[in-house]
């Protein structure tokens, strides 16, 4: 497989994350660096001499022997990046969320297809080891038919100024749900409160429902004296907790259920409640990122959809945008609309 020739636009909190992952994949050849700002290509260029630094991003797009761009920017300059990118015939990575808004998604996701070019999002966690224990427990029935999932995100956290914790923090249980379910929200109803700023809701209790009576819920906050990373998915035959603060036994299969026999009069009502073991599957310590970009790669090479394509980091944008009017209408449950 001939590697890939990336160029990465944006070298701020995220960009020197994904330039080393890249860096080290054999998959790929890292040609350019792209930032604004000569001190950010200082430490690019110092820690890796043999790249070639820009602040312009016409100098990259317009090189020929630029297969790809991986876009690390503001997610306000998302959409405008990501689309020269595919207008000058490149294959595009961009950071989640895609864009900050639902129209400027799918102007992305119809490029991309109409130029047959891939469009990826960085929705890492989908890609963590333990949630694809936690996935394929899911497609081999072990757990039963999926009853119910809850997440909760939370911390003291770094309170952002322009986005409330929604479009901060759901995102990762968002992509992580879709994924597992396979399928996108129908509804999303949300609601919370801005503690610190009260313009800026740095709370969440966010409920989504999904076709065959199917439910998630998620509570996310930057405001807990605790950090809480935790997932809990309940299904007919079994249980399970995954649980992403933990340096061990990240996924636990509890044994555990209700069953419950039909009446056969009034008077009678009877639940079965069954508890057997406790089972913590063997998890591989790989780097969700490292596993993220080598799918980039391979997608790329084989013409094929990656795992987070455009159209899933368009559903969850299409349900951050609906949870967030939710919030600030407390007008309940807000159809979805990608």
């Amino acid at each position: 497989m001939t590697p890939l020739t990336v160029a990465l636009v944006g070298y701020g909190y995220w960009g020197p994350n994904l330039l080393r992952n890249y860096m080290d994949l054999p998959e790929a050849e890292v040609k350019w660096v792209c930032d604004k700002r000569p001190e950010a290509l200082q430490k690019a260029h110092t820690r890796y001499p043999s790249v070639a630094c820009t602040t312009d991003l016409d100098v990259v797009l317009g090189d020929p022997a630029v297969d790809a761009v991986l876009v690390a920017t503001p997610i306000s300059t998302h959409h405008p990046v990501a689309r020269a990118a595919l207008e000058a015939g490149k294959h595009v990575f961009v950071e989640k969320p895609m864009t900050h808004d639902v129209a400027s998604s799918r102007e992305l996701v119809e490029l991309a297809d109409r130029t047959g070019l891939t469009l990826m999002v960085g929705h890492t966690f989908v890609y963590s080891p333990p949630v694809r224990v936690v996935q394929g427990l899911i497609e081999t029935g072990e757990l039963g038919d999926i009853r119910y999932i809850h997440t909760s995100r939370i911390n003291l956290g770094l309170h952002q100024k322009d986005v409330s914790v929604v479009w901060d923090l759901m995102p990762h249980d968002i992509s992580i749900v879709y994924s597992w379910l396979a399928r996108a929200a129908e509804t999303v109803a949300a609601f919370g409160q801005g503690c610190i700023v009260p313009t800026i809701p740095d709370v969440a209790f966010v409920t989504l429902t999904f076709p065959g009576r199917v439910i998630a819920g998620a509570h996310v906050s930057w405001l807990s004296p605790v950090k809480l990373r935790r997932t809990l998915v309940v299904g007919s035959e079994k249980m399970l907790v995954y649980d992403d603060t933990e340096n061990v036994e990240k996924v636990k299969i509890f044994d555990h259920g209700v069953d419950f026999q039909d009446p056969e009069d009034f008077g009678e009502f009877q639940l079965s409640y069954r508890t057997g073991d406790i089972v913590s599957p063997k998890i591989a310590n790989t780097e969700p990122l490292w596993i993220e970009a080598k799918e980039f790669c391979e997608a790329v090479a084989e013409g094929r959809p990656p795992l987070t394509d455009g159209r899933a980091g368009l559903e969850v944008v299409a349900t951050l945008e609906a949870a967030e009017r939710s919030l600030r209408l407390s007008c309940g449950a807000v159809p979805i609309e990608a």
